[in-house]
């Protein structure tokens, strides 16, 4: 006998033509909880927090956009053929790593239009990005998408997972990895690290790269459990080569600018 499980709406909100996604709204809370714990720590370290307001509010749609651009280049044997889906970004398809490439090439360019340091702002945002990124999966999860590979509901029943989480990962007859859930807890754990350490007195631009070691750690392992990867070539999965590259890239940055004086300067509580 064949289950029949309704998936939750993935309608927030309608009111005639007007439709709200609960994939955006979730996405829109993960933005405004990271721009009111940045605010707060900026006006902590000297900085007024209209600075980042004015940040999100440029760095936020550009991020989207390089989100989208980065999947849709990926998939363009699909996209190529269906022009008129590109900017339904409602349906899913963001990659967080091209909105982390339009994100930060924005805050290099508004840091030096504003004359502040790259690194402060960047150290600032990483807890916020983290929590963002622990709080978008959920927008995967009502899409039932970003899952990994076919799982039995007594597995999923043993990680005590409530019923309307296990009953969403049924997808067309099948129960799924509810690796958007594994992501969302690296990322949850992430954060409250970062949080810990940045009252540590760090040397500036190490919590950043604190940041992008810790994320792309989980998601090069979580990554291998998913079906729906953007791939490299057909073997190598795009995400977990970039993060093997933020990896040591991260690495290398704090051991060279520590080895040339570029990250003597340290904050003080």
């Amino acid at each position: 006998m064949l289950l029949h499980i309704e998936p939750l709406d993935r309608v927030f909100f309608q009111l005639g033509p007007i439709t709200i996604y609960w994939y955006g709204v979730i996405i829109a809370t993960g933005v405004l909880l990271g721009l009111w714990l940045a605010t707060r720590e900026s006006e902590r370290l000297g900085i007024r927090k209209e600075t980042f307001v004015d940040l999100v509010l440029i760095a936020v749609p550009i991020a989207i956009v390089c989100a989208r651009a980065y999947y849709v280049i990926f998939q363009w044997d699909y996209y190529s053929q269906h022009i008129s889906e590109i900017p339904q970004i409602w349906h899913g398809g963001l990659a967080i790593h091209g909105g982390l490439i339009g994100a930060i090439v924005t805050g290099v360019i508004f840091a030096k239009k504003r004359r502040l340091s790259f690194w402060k702002l960047a150290d600032i945002a990483a807890p916020s990005i983290i929590l963002g990124q622990a709080i978008g999966r959920w927008g995967n999860f009502m899409n039932q998408e970003a899952h990994g590979g076919p799982v039995s509901r007594t597995f999923l029943e043993s990680l005590h997972l409530p019923d309307w989480i296990i009953n969403q990962m049924y997808i067309q007859g099948q129960y799924y990895h509810p690796t958007f859930l594994y992501e969302s807890l690296w990322n949850m754990l992430g954060f409250l690290v970062l949080l810990a350490l940045r009252r540590r007195n760090l040397r500036r631009g190490e919590l950043f790269f604190t940041y992008i070691i810790w994320y792309s750690i989980g998601r090069f392992f979580i990554e291998g459990l998913r079906t729906d990867s953007l791939m490299l070539t057909e073997t190598i999965r795009m995400a977990q080569f970039i993060s093997l590259l933020l990896i040591v890239f991260a690495v290398m940055m704090i051991v060279v600018r520590r080895m040339r004086g570029l990250a003597n300067e340290r904050y003080n509580d």
